[in-house]
């Protein structure tokens, strides 16, 4: 089997996880944290809708990772954020990092809005 290195063109990866923070291009970011392209900043949870809405135009969908577990979205904020014209793909954190980092490195247009493990 070839083993192929991903390089990320135009993109910031996500480098690891572990209990409370991202590793965000060689940076450690704790706490829940909102992940796109040109970098990462920290994110207030459910009731900074603000933050995510203001990726509209930038992105097409987010991977919401929910923390070690995939759990249920908070109901108003995915309506909120879906009326802007975001989609939200909900999945537990690991999967969410892993997952936007394939999508990044093909030049999707997504973001990884996450809570940590």
């Amino acid at each position: 089997m070839q083993m192929n290195e991903v390089h990320y063109e135009d993109a910031v990866p996500i480098d690891g996880y572990g209990p409370g923070f991202f590793r965000i291009n060689g940076e450690v970011l704790k706490g829940a944290a909102i992940i796109t392209t040109t970098g990462a900043r920290g994110w207030q949870g459910y009731d900074d809708v603000a933050s995510v809405l203001a990726l509209a135009g930038e992105v097409d969908f987010i991977l919401l990772g929910t923390g070690a577990d995939m759990v249920p979205v908070n109901k108003a904020f995915r309506d909120t954020v879906e009326a802007a014209g975001i989609g939200v793909e909900p999945m537990a954190s690991p999967s969410a990092c892993r997952t936007y980092n394939v999508l990044v490195s093909e030049g999707r247009r997504v973001a990884a809005v996450v809570f940590p493990v």
